[in-house]
């Protein structure tokens, strides 16, 4: 091969490696709005697979799942995120998202307490994700583009700050989080076979987690 085609070569592959890498670690170390986003997609995708006909141990595991992924969210928002935002943001945004925070808490907190039998259960779903998908849309147009022109520097530790807080709130609820994914798929073998994945991942972060507080102690 000419030297040349050689060089085109090596560069080409060189390129490729760095484009792929650089995408490997994007989605294992998200920056704090993509992190956001991911969040907001995976409650949106559990919501789309809640049918009322399904039966209820399969919608108490979708149910439970939104539940506890948006206490989590909320949670790594309120105590990494809007902080930082408040620095440089309007603080009515800050304030509006925490009392969006405060009702959709109210409303998990009805849920937790129901039974997928009861009446009003599938319309206070409903009424849960429509404030959702309202928290979401004003987030997604107007403070994360502001936190990615304003804090853009500081995205990326943020971010990590807030994968390591969500291990820390995850892991002790691995064993219920990954029985509320069992129930929610219902049969489903490939579904059956990411519970199984997501719930050893989940277990050994949270060895992770303890191996690490030993070794600190």
């Amino acid at each position: 091969m000419h030297p040349a085609c050689i060089g085109r070569v090596r560069r080409l592959f060189h390129f490729a490696l760095e484009f792929t890498m650089t995408n490997i670690v994007s989605r294992l170390f998200p920056t704090a709005t993509n992190m956001i986003r991911l969040d907001h997609t995976h409650v949106l995708s559990t919501f789309h697979q809640y049918k009322a006909s399904a039966p209820a141990r399969v919608k108490k595991g979708l149910v439970n799942t939104i539940c506890t992924a948006l206490e989590i969210h909320a949670q790594l928002e309120e105590e990494i995120f809007y902080p930082e935002m408040r620095k440089v943001c309007e603080d009515e945004r800050i304030t509006k998202a925490l009392d969006e925070h405060s009702e959709m808490r109210r409303l998990i907190g009805l849920l937790r307490t129901m039974e997928p039998e009861a009446n009003d259960y599938d319309e206070t779903l409903q009424t849960l994700m429509r404030d959702v998908m309202h928290h979401v849309a004003d987030e997604e147009t107007i403070l994360l583009p502001a936190a990615e022109k304003l804090l853009e520097d500081k995205l990326g530790d943020l971010g990590a700050q807030m994968t390591k807080r969500r291990l820390q709130l995850a892991g002790p609820r691995s064993g219920e989080i990954a029985l509320d994914m069992g129930r929610a798929a219902s049969g489903n073998t490939a579904a059956i076979a990411m519970v199984g994945l997501a719930a050893a991942g989940l277990l050994l972060a949270r060895r992770s987690g303890h191996r690490r507080w030993h070794a600190r102690a």
